[in-house]
C-alpha cells in the first residue's frame, strides 16, 4: 500500500524516504487533514529555485544524471544496489533518495505551471 497524489498532477510517493508533505519545500503548505496543494503561475520562481537547491544537494547535474540513468537501468533497487553503484552509506542512501524523490516531484510541479499556468493535487498522509 502507498501513498498518493493526484489532481493537475499525479504519482506516488516513495515508501519511507519521501514525506506527503514534500511539496511544502516548493512554496506552499498543505492542509492538516489531507494535503491540499495549489500553485500558481507566480510560484514558478520558487519551484525552480527549490530544483535548484535540490541538484546542488545531489552533488550536481552530473550526479543527477548518474541517479537518472541508475532508474531508467533497473526496475526496482534496494541499498546494497545503491551502495555497490554510487558507494553511498545508509545516510546517505536516506538522504539523497529523499532528495531526488522530490526532485521528481518539483519537476512534475513546474512542468504543470509551465504548461497550465496552475497547478493543484491533494496528497493521502
Amino acid at each position: 500500500m502507498g501513498r498518493y497524489y493526484e489532481g493537475d498532477i499525479s504519482g506516488k510517493f516513495w515508501f519511507g524516504v519521501q514525506s506527503s508533505t514534500a511539496a511544502d519545500r516548493f512554496g506552499t503548505t498543505g492542509q492538516t487533514t489531507h494535503v491540499s496543494y495549489y500553485f500558481a503561475r507566480e510560484d514558478l520562481p520558487q519551484v525552480q529555485e527549490e530544483l535548484t537547491r535540490i541538484v546542488k544537494n545531489l552533488g550536481g547535474e552530473d550526479k543527477l544524471k548518474a541517479i537518472n540513468d541508475f532508474f531508467e537501468e533497473h526496475n526496482g533497487y534496494n541499498d546494497e544496489m545503491l551502495e555497490e553503484h554510487f558507494g553511498w552509506n545508509k545516510a546517505e542512501i536516506r538522504f539523497y533518495l529523499s532528495e531526488y524523490a522530490d526532485y521528481l516531484l518539483g519537476v512534475q510541479i513546474k512542468e504543470c505551471l509551465e504548461t497550465n499556468g496552475y497547478c493543484s493535487f491533494d496528497a493521502e498522509l
